[in-house]
């Protein structure tokens, strides 16, 4: 059949425009895949050809409020291999095996895996020496990557607070994972690239991504406190072995922790050689237990912000114990204080007039004012595993509980929650949220990237009543039952603590935790001190024998260091057996020798320089010092 001219100029066209449509998809596609996929298609490609060397991040550095280093890092080379590059997979083995002590069968596993690579085990985290021993083997496949491992350079010094990490530098415990997030970093790696048979591409250059280090953590901790801290805790375990001790240091004006300690410690780098429940307990913050007296601070900020009590003029007599609905409770003192003021029922800790203060208080405003100083409640510091104590709940509460309550028996607290209220007690009526971080800063440019910032919860007392009760906590001190906490030179204010630990239900026979709350100066409060002692063995368990003397030396100590000037402003204390007499130094300047002898009877003389005039003295005219103490005398000539 013939084919017209016509229709086959119509399949020429449109044999010709299938033509030119098929190569303008295709040219377009070329085009798309050129240059919108083209990018994306390369670095694809370069992916599945390249393999990493990891350089881990430089985590975060730990410091106190001064920059003293708590926390570092120190480098420790990694092994990996790309197991497709090992040439000779036995020899390699057995070289790798020799260096890094493993056995030659498990390096031998280890290198011919079917992965494209392979982090070594016990070539972890190795030291430098092993890391140029292994690159001078010259091993191909066989790699040293940049990585770190963390360094605590004082040992167990604050470690519940520090805690420490894992082995691939995560945070596991206390600040480290706190706030692990922003002291990891982001990783980097050496990239080079293989076919796929795992050989090295050389026309390729290798990339580099530079690791992200961690953000730096500044504490409010204060290193030179810190270390007296640790100091007291370090005697008082020698000296009364007892089952723990718990120490906090707190700036009353701001909620800043300014030291935390407590025993049995660790060391961070070492935590898998104690049980962990040594390790896994911050106990100022996460135990919980009975105040024992150190809770009548609470009890009397109540009764006088309520004006329920003249401390001065108002009396109060104790026969030894007190009936409350039936129960019979008993002061501390055998046959009682008999007569006294209130502000010496606060002196001598006399529970029946705390039962008193309770009493006129009632239940429903003594346990607001409870509530209101954070009590049942937790605290908010930022660290892990704090207790919230535990209260009676206010529709079980009667004539007992209400009386054991108002001098520290059968509620249960915390450390963190004591001296947290006791802080608002004495800087002018304050609760503030209590914190240990600072700041968090850029380790390169030094940029603050968050700081926290004193939080007040609310006003729980006013200026009037802080002011009476620091008047009379510092009375406890220079003429009650606190008198071995005195600090001759800076006015201390406190509140002994004894209270007998239960068990089941019961209270245990002759096991008590024994505490002491300090503050100095006590007219304008810069430091409150708590230390508690659990189960001292050897001795007779009281606050004031046991703990006083350890906060008297942390605040005697802690003063100095935070620049606080010595004062004569004190209130005169009143001298108890052991304590010596203090003598007031006079001023020696300018006497002789002979005319030294009939002064000197009860003093010590340690002489220096040439010459028969004194010209200079140690410590200063005026000072007190005990009887038979030693004071320095320089001597030089008559002009």
């Amino acid at each position: 059949m013939r084919v017209s001219n016509v229709t086959v100029r119509k399949r020429l066209m449109i044999a010709l425009f299938v033509g030119i449509l098929t190569f303008l998809i295709i040219d377009v596609r070329l085009g798309y895949v050129q240059f919108v996929l083209g990018d994306w298609l390369t670095s694809g490609a370069r992916d599945s050809w390249s393999r990493n060397i990891p350089f881990e991040p430089e985590r975060g550095q730990i410091v106190d409020r001064n920059g003293v280093p708590l926390a570092t890092n120190i480098s420790a080379p990694t092994v990996y291999v790309m197991p497709r590059q090992v040439k000779d997979p036995a020899a390699t083995a057995e070289k790798l095996a020799s260096v890094l002590n493993m056995p030659k069968e498990k390096a031998y596993r280890e290198i011919t895996k079917s992965a494209s690579s392979v982090r070594i085990k016990e070539g972890r985290k190795i030291s430098h020496e092993k890391a140029k021993e292994i690159r001078a083997l010259g091993l191909d496949g066989v790699y040293i990557g940049e990585d770190s491992k963390r360094h605590y350079p004082n040992g167990s010094y604050l470690s519940h607070v520090l805690g420490f990490t894992g082995v691939d530098n995560q945070g596991l415990m206390g600040l480290e994972q706190y706030y692990d997030k922003e002291l990891s970093g982001e990783r980097g790696a050496v990239k080079f690239y293989a076919d796929a048979k795992g050989k090295r591409m050389n026309s390729m250059a290798d990339d580099y991504e530079q690791p992200i280090n961690g953000l730096d953590l500044k504490l409010t901790i204060d290193s030179k406190i810190q270390t007296i801290v640790e100091r007291e805790l370090d005697i008082a375990e020698a000296k009364y072995n007892p089952d723990g001790i718990i120490a906090l240091a707190m700036n009353p004006n701001s909620g800043e922790i300014l030291a935390m300690s407590s025993r049995p410690t660790f060391n961070p780098a070492n935590f898998r050689n104690v049980p962990q429940e040594v390790y896994n307990r911050n106990l100022p913050v996460w135990s919980t237990y009975e105040p024992g007296s150190t809770f009548k601070i609470i009890t009397l900020a109540a009764a006088l912000n309520e004006g329920k009590v003249n401390l001065e003029k108002e009396h109060f007599h104790d026969s030894g114990s007190v009936q409350v609905a039936g129960a019979r409770l008993k002061c501390w003192k055998r046959g009682g204080h008999g007569d006294q003021t209130f502000l010496e029922v606060v002196e001598n800790s006399c529970n029946p007039g705390f039962v008193e203060l309770g009493d006129r208080l009632g239940k429903e405003k003594l346990f607001k004012y409870v509530k209101d100083f954070g009590f049942g409640q937790k605290t908010g510091i930022d660290l892990q595993g704090e207790g919230t104590g535990i209260l009676f709940n206010l529709n079980r509460v009667g004539p007992v509980e209400q009386a054991t309550t108002a001098f520290g028996q059968g509620v249960s607290v915390t450390p963190i929650q004591q001296v947290t209220a006791v802080s608002a007690a004495v800087n002018g009526g304050i609760l503030y949220k209590p914190f240990i971080a600072k700041e968090l800063i850029d380790p390169v440019t030094k940029e603050i990237v968050m700081r926290n910032s004193p939080v007040e919860k609310r006003r729980v007392i006013s200026e009037k009543t802080s002011k009476e009760i620091r008047h009379a906590l510092e009375s406890v001190v220079a003429q009650g039952t606190g008198g071995r906490a005195f600090v001759d030179g800076y006015r201390v204010g406190g509140k002994t603590g004894t209270a007998q630990k239960a068990q089941n239900g019961r209270y245990l026979e002759n096991n008590f935790i024994v505490s002491f709350m300090g503050f100095a100066p006590a007219d304008d409060p810069e430091i409150v001190v708590y230390v508690a002692v659990d189960n001292p063995k050897g001795v007779t368990a009281f606050g004031g024998t046991i703990t006083a003397p350890i906060v008297g030396n942390i605040m005697k100590d802690s003063m100095k260091a935070m620049g606080v000037k010595p004062r004569k402003d004190q209130i005169e204390k009143e001298l108890k057996w052991p304590d010596t007499p203090l003598i007031k130094l006079p001023d020696f300047t300018g006497l002789t020798k002979m005319e030294l002898m009939d002064q000197l009877i009860n003093l010590k003389v340690d002489a220096s320089g040439e010459g028969d005039v004194v010209i200079r003295q140690s410590p200063e005219a005026g000072a007190k010092v005990k009887e038979g103490s030693k004071i320095r005398l320089y001597f030089g000539k008559e002009d």
